[in-house]
């Protein structure tokens, strides 16, 4: 009991001693408490025949209690909308990280230090740009009755191609604006871990005789492996979300069959129709197979010694 009570007590005067940290962490904390976790009972409306005039508490619950859920797996639509999900989410995952990962790499190897901040400042500015004003470009540019690359098209090869509205181009559309908007953006995390790498590292292996290709592929490349493999984990976490906004926002009805997705259903179905339910019922759906595939990729990435947890 003693020997609890001292440990209590240094415990505690640790915690006085670094107070101000503790103070710091406040605010966030805050911000976590009230926009993440206090929403959470608000997915109780998944389980009720939700009516915004009782409100949450007085709603009659749903009988059987799975009713909205299989709503949406009966849906017609149900596996248009999860392979279409599925798809652009991981054509995202696997065509997105790779450029940011050469991109930080091409900066670190920089060694003109004008150029690389200019390459860096250019690079950061599309992540600020709204997908109002980068659909406005893809339309200026992609349009098939005005866009300068099928003016350029016709002019070379009289023909043009639906870029907007072909089910054929509208996924790779999506992929490419989407690497465009955060390359710069994704490439920070990796330069700031490739800055944490022991130079002598690379000076052991230059004696050794490796050339520049051989230093990014035996040094830079397995030292920020732990940060790739984080940053893979993270993004796996939000397989189901891929990117309501932009799909929102450039997609139309030509193009259904393979850009609507989940969320863009839930906000027509759910939102637009005011049925709030099913609208939490499969935001709920979302977050649980968003939560396994981390558990999973978690346990993967114990092998290579990178889990999170």
């Amino acid at each position: 009991m003693a020997r609890r009570l001292s440990n209590f007590q240094s415990w505690m005067r640790e915690i006085w001693r670094t107070k101000s940290w503790y103070v710091m962490l406040l605010p966030g904390l805050a911000w976590f408490f009230i926009f993440k976790y206090i929403p959470m009972y608000g997915a109780s409306i998944a389980f009720k025949n939700y009516n915004i005039l009782k409100g949450i508490v007085d709603s009659p619950w749903a009988n059987p209690w799975y009713k909205h859920f299989a709503y949406f797996y009966e849906s017609p639509y149900f596996t248009q909308l999860l392979s279409n999900t599925l798809l652009i989410s991981m054509y995202k995952l696997l065509f997105g990280m790779a450029p940011a990962i050469l991109f930080a790499i091409l900066l670190y190897e920089c060694r003109n230090v004008v150029l690389k901040r200019w390459m860096q400042t250019i690079s950061y500015m599309p992540h600020f740009l709204s997908w109002v004003i980068i659909y406005g470009i893809c339309m200026a540019l992609l349009s098939e009755s005005s866009g300068l690359f099928n003016d350029w098209l016709q002019s070379l090869l009289d023909r043009k191609i639906p870029f907007l509205s072909s089910t054929e181009w509208f996924r790779s559309v999506l992929i490419a604006s989407d690497i465009w908007k955060d390359l710069g953006w994704g490439a920070i995390i990796y330069l700031a871990a490739m800055s944490a790498i022991d130079p002598t590292l690379f000076e052991a292996a230059k004696i050794d005789g490796a050339s520049r290709l051989r230093l990014i592929w035996h040094v830079t490349l397995p030292s920020i492996r732990n940060i790739i493999i984080l940053m893979l984990l993270l993004k796996l976490g939000t397989i189901m979300d891929a990117g309501f906004e932009q799909i929102y926002i450039m997609y139309n009805v030509k193009v259904y069959d393979v850009a609507d997705i989940i969320d863009t259903w839930v906000f027509r179905v759910g939102l637009e129709q005011m049925n709030f339910s099913v609208a939490t019922a499969v935001g709920l759906f979302k977050s649980i197979i968003g939560f396994v595939l981390i558990l999973i990729a978690n346990q993967c990435a114990k092998r290579w010694e990178g889990s999170v947890w």
